[in-house]
């Protein structure tokens, strides 16, 4: 259960958030400051530094600054790993004395629990570890924080669709769940249904367009729907892949199961194709399976790529739109 503002800040002066997946860190890094500072607060009251341009004695003096309007100083340094490694000692002399009205944010990469500042932190702190969830994890890990920090039930299909929908990054997951708990004021469950009229529907417009003009050989017209997503969904670096993927994993799943001589009522009921199912299909017999299936490859390819830094997701988007479009996978 989550502490109280005033009994958290008596406690604990000081918090280690460590974690290898940075969304998460990130994550929690927010949680926290949300739960120590109201937003108004955050001009006179916060201090947000980075690690590796900051000296320590900077960090001590905005921490022994008396708070103003505030009931605290909080002070968060991010990525400190070498800031901590070069002012062990100084963090050490100041773990034993915290400045009673300031609390220190450190997110790090590690923190090895053998060194003395690790075995003096429990007295004045504490130590927050963010592991990533594992895929299958996702879905609960999704309903426990609409729990939590909202007091809602998201249904496992609910969270199903959410990914499919923004993909996998965590923090962009927990800031989809905050406005779905605002979009469902009243109700207490989020189902699938809040999701396809707060965050699909729009998305998968987005999508499905593109998608077309793909399939229509206009290669002008493609580009420039792809480009306006970008321009008019800040969101959209996130949730474009996720928003491909989910629509051509359909595409997929439904040109398999009428191969097998489904009619395409049971595969629009098995799929969840509740709306344009004619146009669904209508563009499903213009597309082979194997290039469904080659697309869906890319976009594995492109998910990866962009998540370890070697692309950028509107260029590998773009790329992708112009191999579809000329029918060159």
């Amino acid at each position: 259960m989550a502490k109280s503002k005033s009994s958290e800040q008596k406690a604990e002066l000081i918090y280690v958030i460590t974690g290898k997946e940075p969304s998460g860190v990130s994550c929690e890094c927010e949680k926290l400051l949300d739960r120590l500072l109201e937003p108004q607060q955050r001009a006179t009251g916060l201090f947000r530094a980075d690690a590796c341009a900051v000296s320590a004695c900077d960090v001590f003096d905005e921490l022994r600054t008396m708070p103003f309007l505030t009931p605290c100083r909080v002070v968060i340094l991010k990525d400190a790993d070498t800031f901590v490694s070069h002012n062990r000692q100084l963090l050490e002399s100041y773990f034993d004395n915290p400045c009673p009205t300031g609390i220190l944010i450190l997110t790090v990469n590690s923190w090895a629990a053998q060194t003395r500042l690790a075995k003096k932190l429990p007295e004045v702190g504490r130590l927050i570890t963010v592991t990533a969830p594992k895929p299958w994890e996702l879905p609960s890990r999704l309903a426990q924080y609409a729990r939590q920090a909202h007091d809602k039930n998201l249904t496992r299909a609910a969270a199903e669709l959410l990914i499919e929908f923004t993909g996998d990054n965590l923090c962009q997951l927990y800031s989809e769940i905050d406005k779905l708990a605002l979009f469902a004021y009243t109700e207490k469950v989020i189902t699938p249904d809040h999701i396809e009229s707060l965050i699909g529907r729009n998305r998968l417009f987005n999508a499905f367009a593109v998608i077309d003009a793909c399939l229509a050989g206009d290669v002008t017209g493609a580009v420039g729907r792809l480009r306006n997503m970008f321009a008019e969904d800040k969101d959209a670096a996130y949730t474009t892949v996720g928003a491909f993927a989910f629509h051509l994993r359909r595409m997929f799943n439904a040109k398999v199961l009428l191969g097998k001589g489904i009619s395409a009522d049971e595969v629009a009921k098995r799929l969840r194709i509740w709306s344009s199912k004619e146009a669904f299909f209508a563009r499903l017999r213009k597309m082979p399976l194997n290039r469904i299936g080659a697309g869906l490859e890319q976009l594995a390819a492109i998910d990866y790529a962009v998540k370890t830094g070697r692309a950028k997701t509107e260029v590998a988007a773009e790329q992708l739109v112009l191999k579809l479009a000329g029918a060159s996978l």
